[in-house]
């Protein structure tokens, strides 16, 4: 296949970008290491419910598709969508699963009305300190024992990140949560039994 060379305002058109993501026409902006998407795969195998904050483009939605069992829930929340429901909802038909569920909101607005507890929650969304807490704060209480929070970007990545891996973990485990993961930028700290 030849590559036809487009000119530069078509090439950076958000607009041509989203409609080539719903189409599959595009794949989505991987900004995840081999690595990090290998540890994903792993933290989400067997695991019943997900939620990931900060959908963007779906590279991670894709990682969580493959290894989420097929009867497994997996809650994508994001309030903008760039165009990822189409290629992650048929990744998801092809696969037979997991059930999709799509929460075009603010990850606060979701989490106030969350009720059920999950195994894993990838937060990925707005990478500013106070909106990195926020989600923590809001999510972890919701992560049953044995579950798993994923931080991205928090080792080497945006400030936001690891400004609050630090300030949960810099001095040791917080009580009822330990540190089990770090593959490149990502940490994963596990919800203990006696949290």
């Amino acid at each position: 296949m030849t590559r036809v060379a487009l000119p530069e305002r078509l090439r950076r058109s958000r607009g041509l970008r989203q409609l080539g993501l719903r189409t599959g026409l595009v794949p989505p902006r991987n900004t995840y290491s081999p690595a990090e998407a290998g540890m994903l795969h792993r933290l989400a195998a067997g695991r019943t419910r997900a939620v990931e904050i900060g959908v963007r483009e779906g590279a991670a939605s894709l990682v969580l598709v493959a290894a989420l069992p097929q009867g497994a829930d997996l809650h994508l929340v994001d309030p903008w969508g760039d165009g990822s429901q189409s290629q992650v909802g048929r990744a998801a038909k092809r696969r037979g699963g997991p059930r999709l569920h799509w929460h075009l909101a603010e990850s606060r607005t979701v989490a106030s009305e969350w009720s059920a507890a999950v195994d894993l929650v990838l937060i990925d969304g707005d990478h500013e300190r106070s909106a990195c807490r926020a989600d923590w704060d809001l999510w972890a209480p919701h992560v049953r024992a044995g579950g798993i929070v994923a931080f991205h970007r928090a080792r080497g990545g945006d400030p936001g990140p690891t400004a609050v891996v630090t300030e949960l973990f810099g001095a040791g485990d917080p009580p009822g949560w330990r540190v089990v993961a770090e593959r490149d930028t990502i940490v994963a700290a596990e919800r203990l039994a006696d949290a």
